[in-house]
């Protein structure tokens, strides 16, 4: 088997990398960060191929499949993606339209490209890595949130069309929590909670991906969670999440 996976140079995506590693699975490997690719390439057992690549830009993401779409890919892993806390009236606008570009066009336009190739096979996995944060309105992380909940009932909505027409191909989501990776860094922030490990919700995230499931939230108390905000009322839901976030707002 093969896998792509973008976001590839730290955190999720590099240990998923680890994993996929570990089961013997050949990896195509892309992030912006060519020295992080290479150094994380030394360290693995199997066919490794890197590009560096900037999913920010369209044509990139364009270019990234027709490199890719002659190499049997059986595994897409759509990890690529930032935040950025802050008041929506005081955040830079080109940072944020950056971050959609990122976050929604880029695995939209993989999810689409690769799904067509995938369905024609009747074989394949997708795993679009979007966050708890797809199931809420996020003030002071406002398009952060926003996109992950894109990305989320877009594959949530791909998964039932496939299960309608009895396909073979998994389209899945991984939703964790707060996780020890490098979002809070370039989200200028910090998370006011225990994180859980990037290399647990890696390897969770593709077991459970294996087993076909659509909706992936790696702990418990996340599941909890998330199912409990189905019981608050919406105005309540942004009243907490307002505090929960501004918490972890960096003074300057």
């Amino acid at each position: 088997m093969k896998a792509l996976v973008t976001g590839s140079s730290s955190g999720i995506g590099r240990d998923m990398a680890r994993y996929l590693n570990s089961l013997n699975i050949d990896l195509i490997l892309v992030a912006r960060r060519k020295d992080k690719l290479e150094e994380l390439k030394k360290e693995l057992d199997v066919n490794v191929k890197i590009i560096e690549m900037d999913l920010s830009n369209e044509d990139n993401v364009y270019k990234l499949y027709d490199k890719c779409k002659k190499d049997d890919i059986d595994i897409l892993i759509n990890n690529a993606g930032f935040g950025l806390f802050g008041d929506f009236i005081k955040t830079d606008l080109d940072t944020e339209l950056n971050m959609i570009d990122v976050n929604i066009k880029a695995p939209h336009i993989l999810t689409k490209l690769f799904l067509q190739d995938f369905v024609k096979k009747d074989k394949g996995y997708i795993l679009n890595v979007a966050s708890s944060a797809g199931f809420m309105a996020g003030p002071h992380l406002n398009t952060y949130y926003a996109t992950k909940n894109y990305l989320l009932k877009l594959s949530m909505a791909i998964n039932e069309e496939l299960r309608q027409l009895k396909s073979n191909v998994k389209v899945c989501t991984l939703c964790p929590g707060p996780t020890s990776t490098e979002f809070t860094k370039v989200a200028k922030g910090n998370f006011s909670v225990r994180e859980t490990p990037s290399e647990y919700v890696a390897k969770y995230g593709i077991d459970k991906m294996f087993q076909g499931k659509m909706i992936i939230i790696p702990t418990l108390m996340m599941k909890l969670g998330i199912f409990g905000i189905r019981f608050i009322p919406y105005r309540l839901q942004l009243i907490i999440t307002s505090f929960i976030q501004h918490r972890k707002t960096r003074k300057k």
